[in-house]
């Protein structure tokens, strides 16, 4: 039985005042009006009308249940229409997951610039290195760097590609020389990042004609990219950073790029989400403002990169700063 359907038809029917009138108002037949209002009395192991062939009253217990009934039917059709409206127009909380590195660069200014459009919508972003679980309902939508992602039933969308590069203080590399080619990384303090993708002690470095890939051991190790960022700045090596996490540092000149030509272990970005079936206006509207929005900073801080590359800010931090323990241009001897 049908107990909401039949709830609808009763208050229908004394709406109506009669089993024929309600039944061509919801485009049905008598002898179902008729039924569902059984039906609810048979539940209920209470007459709710007296029927007559040409009037219907209700009884004491009708009476009250048909305030009842109307209360309930209300709350029903309120939360349809906010159901609903969830899905036509952006509003309330939006519960993000990110990466904490890229969350930091590339979500929450696209979080700044999405609110801006949909002020209605408030946001509760987590951030951590773990990939999440969204199935676990504590979050709508996540925004995780991968080479690949495991086999889920999530959906996802892939919003670009971005990667890793080699970076030094210039008074490291004052003190310590320049690599000029990977093998030379072995003389040299390296500075270890826990990338969830990525094995921490391994470094694949990929040029223009080749791809090596190097052991790497330091002294210091860290799992959060602002942190090494952090320690580079201070000298204590050479460390590999995301490219969204090295922009600042390498235009501001606290830091520099070591062996330019070289990029390390690419990353995909991904949005990822629970379900296509459904989703609410504000699920839908972020992970559309993401695809377009995303490919756009990428390629800011590859321009970047370009123009930073071009200026050799090395070149000229070294030149005012020479160092007196390496020449430069020649890998370190031991």
């Amino acid at each position: 039985m049908d107990t909401l359907q039949n709830m609808r038809v009763f208050v229908r029917v004394v709406e109506a005042g009669s089993f024929t009138a309600a039944a061509q108002s919801l485009n049905s037949t008598t002898g179902a009006m008729s039924r569902a209002v059984s039906e609810l009395e048979a539940h209920l192991r209470a007459r709710l009308m007296n029927r007559s062939t040409r009037r219907l009253a209700l009884t004491t217990a009708g009476e009250r249940y048909l305030k009842r009934c109307q209360q309930i039917l209300a709350d029903v059709d309120n939360a349809e229409e906010e159901a609903s409206c969830a899905h036509e127009r952006p509003s309330g909380v939006l519960r993000m997951y990110s990466f904490a590195s890229i969350g930091q660069h590339y979500v929450l200014p696209a979080i700044s610039r999405y609110r801006a459009l949909h002020p209605e919508v408030t946001v509760e972003l987590t951030l951590s290195q773990r990939m999440p679980d969204l199935f676990e309902g504590s979050s709508d939508v996540a925004v995780v760097t991968a080479s690949t992602l495991p086999n889920s039933d999530l959906v996802s969308l892939l919003l670009g590609a971005t990667f890793n590069i080699l970076c030094a203080s210039p008074a490291y590399l004052r003190a310590h020389g320049t690599p000029q080619q990977p093998r030379d990384l072995a003389h040299h303090e390296c500075l270890i990042l826990q990338i969830p993708a990525f094995p921490a002690n391994e470094w694949l470095l990929e040029g223009p004609n080749d791809s090596q890939l190097m052991e790497v051991t330091g002294p210091v190790q860290v799992n959060i990219a602002e942190s090494l960022v952090v320690a580079i700045r201070e000298g204590m090596g050479i460390g590999m950073l995301p490219l969204y996490a090295a922009i600042d540092g390498l235009r501001d000149g606290s830091m520099v790029r070591v062996l330019p030509d070289r990029t390390l272990h690419k990353m995909n970005i991904y949005a990822l989400y629970p379900s296509r079936k459904f989703i609410d206006a504000k699920t839908r509207t972020w992970v559309e403002f993401l695809r377009t929005h995303m490919p756009k900073v990428i390629a800011r801080d590859e321009a970047l990169l370009a123009e930073l590359k071009q200026a050799d800010p090395l070149a000229s931090s070294l030149t005012a700063h020479p160092g007196p323990v390496v020449e430069l241009g020649k890998p370190l001897e031991h």
